[in-house]
């Protein structure tokens, strides 16, 4: 992402205006553009990069999806976000707490 190169050359001390012509020249932009990304990096950081999703199907009791899906309309939320966040940190955890049957 651009805006993570230019928070690399931020942070390695690289002045905004060397970083634009870095940037336009790495990335074919002009050199204005190349500024608004070295500023934008300066101010925010980096920025989060969504990873790549796919389709996974699982088979739930009827009462755990009912749950799920009340919890994610409470929260706002996708139920794809509230499973992902519960797996997440699951698996953060480890396996120390669930023996396998």
């Amino acid at each position: 992402m651009r805006v993570n190169a230019a928070a690399d050359l931020v942070e390695a001390g690289v002045p905004v205006a060397e970083a634009a012509r870095v940037l336009a020249g790495r990335f074919g932009c002009s050199v204005r553009q190349g500024r608004l990304l070295g500023i934008a990096a300066a101010r925010a950081g980096r920025a989060e990069v969504p990873q790549d999703t796919v389709v996974f199907t699982v088979k739930l009791p009827a009462g755990l999806a009912g749950r799920v899906r009340t919890h994610a309309r409470q929260a706002g939320l996708s139920i794809s976000a509230v499973v992902t966040q519960a797996l997440e940190e699951f698996l953060a955890r480890g396996h120390r707490n669930h023996p396998r049957r």
